[in-house]
C-alpha cells in the first residue's frame, strides 16, 4: 500500500510538470518558468532523478539567456545519469533511461551552437547520434532523429 501511495505521489509530480508544460506551450513563458522554479525548489537537489531530469529539461526551454538554458540542460543530463531502467519502471509510460540521451545531448548541441561553441556542439551531436539507437520506431523517435539530421546540417555548414 505504501509503495502504491509513493507511486501516486510521484505520478502527481509528473502530472504537475505536464500541466506547466501546457501553460508554457499556451504562450505564458514567464508564468511557466515561475511555476517550474517553484517545483524545482519543492523537489530539492536530492529529489527523484526522473522528476529533476524532466523538470530541468522543460525549464531550459523557458530561459531567455542561452547560458541559463545551457545550465538547465546540463542539470537535466546530470539527473538522467542517476536514472536506471529499474527506477523508470516505477513510472508508467516512462522511457528507458538510455532513450532520454539522444534528446538531452541534442539540446546541449543546440545550446552550444547558439553560444558559438561549435566544438562542444559537435561533441554533443556525436553523443546524440550515438545514443539514437535507443529510440523507438515511433513519432517521438522519428522526430528526434530528424532533429539530429537538422543539427548535422546546421553544424556542417561551418566546416570547411
Amino acid at each position: 500500500m505504501a509503495e502504491r501511495q509513493g507511486q501516486a505521489a510521484a505520478d502527481a509530480v509528473l502530472t504537475r510538470i505536464g500541466q506547466v508544460v501546457m501553460l508554457h506551450h499556451g504562450g505564458d513563458r514567464e508564468e511557466a518558468r515561475r511555476r517550474f522554479l517553484d517545483l524545482w525548489t519543492e523537489l530539492g537537489a536530492d529529489g527523484d532523478p526522473l522528476h529533476r531530469c524532466t523538470l530541468a529539461h522543460y525549464l531550459a526551454d523557458t530561459q531567455d539567456d542561452p547560458e541559463d538554458e545551457l545550465a538547465w540542460d546540463l542539470r537535466a543530463l546530470t539527473a538522467a545519469e542517476e536514472l536506471t531502467d529499474d527506477r523508470l519502471d516505477r513510472h508508467e509510460g516512462a522511457p528507458a533511461a538510455r532513450a532520454l540521451y539522444p534528446s538531452l545531448h541534442l539540446n546541449l548541441a543546440a545550446d552550444y551552437a547558439r553560444l558559438g561553441r561549435a566544438d562542444a556542439a559537435r561533441t554533443h551531436l556525436h553523443r546524440a547520434r550515438g545514443a539514437a539507437d535507443a529510440l523507438a520506431d515511433d513519432s517521438y523517435g522519428d522526430g528526434v532523429r530528424a532533429a539530429i539530421q537538422r543539427m548535422e546540417l546546421r553544424l556542417g555548414e561551418g566546416r570547411g
